[in-house]
């Protein structure tokens, strides 16, 4: 069964889209199925793998014109990830789902079924704290949230927190926040330590070792339509991303058997009870 993972994150330009593409290109190279989510409107996840922004996509399927698998398609550069791909219609949506019972329901209704499929489903959320967000968070396992080594780095975090924790208590009691991924690293500067160091402060063991650097090639990749992995393979962002893929399966197979370890001690203390 996939685990779904919405990465968020409301401030724009902290590396959200680029982190979805890259780190889903990554799990797909390292041997995992996954599909990629584009909730954004802005669609450029659909359009930095290269697929047509003006076909059949998520919005068809929130509106119910249109199942996922018709509408999923498969990356052009990358074996095993698929794509569910966005457009500017989504704007729409956004409008229509606050209009329907359980809008807040839809995406996970049309991704739970999808689940037994991948291994991995990632949600692109768009950079605010909408009912698209919401929808994301409500259909998602977890929540990895990525912060720019920047001043305002931490701006609106608390915010998006409270939205966690509100979606946590009112519609997705199993929601955690998977981690914190640290993007546009340069570690040239004072003030990129200074980040990462308030930031694990603030969130612990939640922060992931692997730290996404400034990086040409990665930033030049989407103008190519290409995940940085089939870019450059050999450039500093695409290992990096290769890092944290690895390390996210690393945090979710230690989640996993500790899981089982729990339940199996459940089970025998009711058995001795």
């Amino acid at each position: 069964m996939g685990k779904i993972v919405a990465l968020a994150n409301q401030k724009g330009g902290v590396g959200k889209t680029t982190t979805a593409i890259n780190l889903a290109a990554s799990l797909a190279v390292i041997g995992k199925k996954v599909l990629l989510v584009d909730a954004d409107p802005q669609a450029n996840a659909t359009s930095g793998l290269g697929l047509d922004i003006n076909q059949a996509n998520i919005y068809d399927c929130i509106t119910g014109e249109a199942s996922a698998a018709d509408v999923i398609q498969k990356c052009p550069e990358v074996k095993k990830l698929d794509i569910l791909p966005s457009s500017i219609n989504l704007v729409g949506a956004e409008t229509e789902l606050l209009e329907i019972e359980d809008g807040q329901k839809r995406m996970k209704t049309i991704l739970e079924p999808l689940k037994a499929n991948y291994d991995f489903i990632l949600i692109d959320c768009p950079p605010s704290l909408n009912i698209l967000t919401i929808n994301a968070l409500t259909a998602a396992d977890t929540v990895l949230v990525p912060i720019q080594c920047e001043y305002y780095a931490l701006e609106g975090i608390a915010d998006l927190m409270r939205s966690i924790k509100m979606c946590n208590k009112r519609l997705n009691p199993e929601l955690t926040v998977q981690g914190i991924v640290m993007t546009m690293y340069d570690g040239r500067t004072k003030l990129s330590d200074q980040v990462v160091n308030e930031v694990r402060k603030f969130f612990g063991k939640k922060v992931y070792k692997t730290m996404i650097p400034r990086n040409v090639r990665l930033s030049e990749a989407p103008s190519h339509r290409k995940p940085a992995i089939a870019y450059d393979k050999e450039s500093k962002g695409a290992r990096a991303y290769l890092h944290l893929a690895g390390e996210l399966i690393k945090r979710e197979e230690k989640a996993a058997k500790a899981a089982q370890e729990a339940a199996a001690a459940a089970a025998a203390e009711v058995e001795h009870g």
